[in-house]
């Protein structure tokens, strides 16, 4: 067994026999849906970078929901220390 059948997994004119049916079968979905490589991956690109966009904006709502929660959380932490603190 040669190095290249044994990277391949079968020999190398069964995988180009195996490729070039799954090329002209995706190929023939693709037309018919009218999809383009371009289009997917530009629906990649977009993807990701909208993701990216989503995760800056869950720190930002992170970020306010903790000022939101201080407002109310650290006047009653100081109301608590300075009414223990005159306990003694």
């Amino acid at each position: 067994m040669s190095a290249l059948t044994r990277f391949l997994g079968d020999s190398p004119l069964r995988i180009f026999l195996k490729l070039l049916v799954i090329s002209f079968l995706v190929g023939l979905v693709m037309n018919a849906f009218g999809w383009w490589p371009v289009d997917i991956f530009r629906w990649i690109g977009e993807s990701i970078s909208e993701l990216w966009n989503m995760g800056f904006r869950a720190v930002a709502n992170a970020a306010i929901y903790v000022v939101l929660g201080a407002a109310i959380v650290v006047p009653i932490f100081l109301v608590m220390r300075l009414l223990a603190y005159r306990r003694g």
